[in-house]
């Protein structure tokens, strides 16, 4: 079974910046071959798919976020980042990452909130 982990979520100011770091307890190999996406899910609401980047390094973005954040992959570290830029108050969620299209479990996720 696949382990997940998040981290690098926190509190920032509109406008301001966060990479979020995904390590994935997989082997190499099958890690590489998997397209991964981040996701998130704000309070009320279901958990969306944000950012995918395929194992060639193709990568897609919901229009929401779109120009803001960039996916990006480290095949030898097992390690899947998010780095957001300008951020917004509805950008404020738990971040959680996964295959696209996912696993049945899921990591613990990383909360980031974004002040006004």
């Amino acid at each position: 079974q696949v382990q997940l982990v998040e981290s690098g979520g926190g509190l920032v100011q509109a406008g301001g910046s966060l990479r979020l770091s995904c390590a994935a307890s997989r082997s190499r190999i099958l890690f590489s071959i998997n397209s991964m996406g981040w996701y998130r899910q704000a309070p009320g609401k279901q958990r969306e798919l944000v950012a995918v980047i395929t194992s060639g390094g193709s990568t897609n973005y919901a229009d929401s976020v779109k120009g803001r954040f960039t996916i990006s992959r480290d095949n030898a570290k097992n390690t899947v980042y998010l780095q957001m830029n300008s951020l917004k108050p509805e950008d404020t969620a738990v971040y959680y990452c996964n295959r696209n299209p996912p696993y049945d479990s899921w990591g613990q996720g990383t909360q980031v909130t974004v002040s006004s």
